[in-house]
């Protein structure tokens, strides 16, 4: 049986593999740009210039960013009987709804997410070797 965790964030994804003895690890790292929107009143005065902040263009930039950082993890997790998920923020949230919408065969092995705050590697492999010792009850 192959078990892979993940550890994700909008930086980086770590992709553990559990085997019988030790794990593999493998780490990808994520083209999503950091946007920082800049913009609003350039005055007090009430009438003055003002500038226009294009939020859905930025959103959408990002949106097809993720597509692009999902697509590079699927290769890596698509023969794996069991999956789970952790990670700080909703790029997990994403990732899964990615795979229901797109990869529903990856979908259906999913055991869990769970939200985990950031980590050294070693920390992250041991979270995911003992998830696969000792199952939870699965969040998705």
């Amino acid at each position: 049986m192959k078990t892979i965790g993940i550890w994700m964030d909008k930086e980086k994804a770590y992709i553990i593999e559990v085997k019988e003895v030790g794990e593999k690890m493998i780490t990808i790292p994520s083209e999503i740009e950091d946007f920082r929107i800049h913009g609003g009143s350039g005055t007090r005065l009430k009438g003055g210039p003002q500038d226009v902040v294009q939020d859905s263009k930025y959103l959408e930039r990002e949106k097809n960013q993720f597509k692009a950082y999902f697509k590079e993890i699927i290769p890596f997790i698509k023969d794996a009987d069991k999956l789970v998920i952790f990670g700080p923020a909703e790029a997990g949230e994403k990732f899964v709804k990615e795979l229901n919408e797109n990869y529903k065969e990856i979908h259906q092995k999913l055991d869990g997410l769970f939200k985990a705050d950031s980590m050294t590697e070693n920390q992250t492999r041991a979270l995911v070797r003992d998830y696969f010792k000792k199952p939870k009850k699965s969040t998705v």
